[in-house]
């Protein structure tokens, strides 16, 4: 009975190990299959990766040419402000001209109404020669000062209309050089509203990468939890392999004890097979003395 069992206890075990035999071969099959699976998703983030880096490396070129452009940018924005303030200075210069030239004509005039006043009081003397003779000598000398003062006086109109046409000349030149500043300008603001153009559409173009980018290291981060998961999923699986390897050294720990049991039963089996047969013996051998 105790070898029946014994035996029923080892067809049990057979088939337990059978079992795990085959849940071993389908972990392994499983195990497998996660490996390839782990593997085509580490390519697929390596030519993510690649081209991450692609991605970034044509960012970078975008933004070298940009700070370019920018520089660019700066330049001819300092270069206007340069025109700028010599077009103010320019103005400036030109209205105080222009003041120099208001003040100038004041004088002028203010200078012919002296003469024009002077002339009347010549020609009232003139009138009044017959009556005054005793004053004629000091009268010719104020009128010697007077034409004294009169040559002065056209002798500072000569220079100021000289003046003036120097003045007329500078205003010239400023014109045309605040004409020349305003088709520069008008040149600067092409060239500024090219630039300008230019670098909304690398913006543009900027804004679309950065979202393409943003959407590969999306497509990463969920490449990368994937892979987690997996590696969870894989130490469980290995961890599982493990308890079941050491379940089948426990089994096999425990059939060879239970052979070594076996054995020594066999033993105890033959031995007392043999007890028998030398009783049988005694058993005979005591009959026939008996008889």
């Amino acid at each position: 009975s105790i070898i029946r069992r014994q035996r029923q206890e080892l067809k049990l075990l057979i088939s337990e190990l059978k079992d795990r035999d085959r849940e071993l071969n389908d972990m392994v099959a499983v195990h497998e299959r996660h490996i390839q699976a782990w593997e085509d998703d580490r390519q697929k983030i390596l030519s993510l990766a690649e081209r991450c880096s692609l991605l970034t490396s044509e960012l970078n070129e975008r933004n070298a040419v940009i700070k370019s452009l920018t520089k660019k940018l700066k330049l001819l924005e300092s270069q206007h402000n340069d025109s700028k303030i010599t077009l103010e200075n320019t103005q400036q210069k030109f209205k105080e001209l222009t003041q120099k030239i208001t003040d100038s004509s004041v004088h002028c005039q203010a200078l012919e109404e002296k003469n024009q006043s002077l002339h009347c009081s010549v020609l009232e003397l003139s009138a009044k020669t017959g009556q005054l003779q005793a004053r004629e000598q000091e009268l010719l000398r104020m009128l010697q000062l007077k034409d004294k003062a009169l040559i002065e006086t056209t002798d500072q109109i000569t220079e100021v209309t000289s003046k003036f046409k120097t003045l007329e000349n500078a205003l010239r030149a400023a014109k045309l050089e605040e004409f020349s500043r305003n088709r520069e300008q008008q040149d600067l603001k092409l060239t500024l509203n090219d630039v300008v153009f230019q670098v909304n559409k690398m913006k543009d173009v900027l804004s679309e990468k950065m979202k393409e980018s943003s959407k590969h290291q999306e497509e990463i981060s969920h490449l990368k939890h994937e892979n987690g998961c997996l590696r969870s999923e894989l130490i469980l699986a290995v961890e599982e392999a493990q308890r079941k390897d050491q379940l089948y050294q426990f089994t096999k720990s425990k059939q060879m004890r239970i052979e070594k049991e076996l054995s020594s039963l066999r033993q105890v089996c033959v031995k007392q097979q043999r007890d028998l047969h030398f009783l049988h013996v005694n058993l005979e051998s005591s009959q026939d003395s008996m008889q």
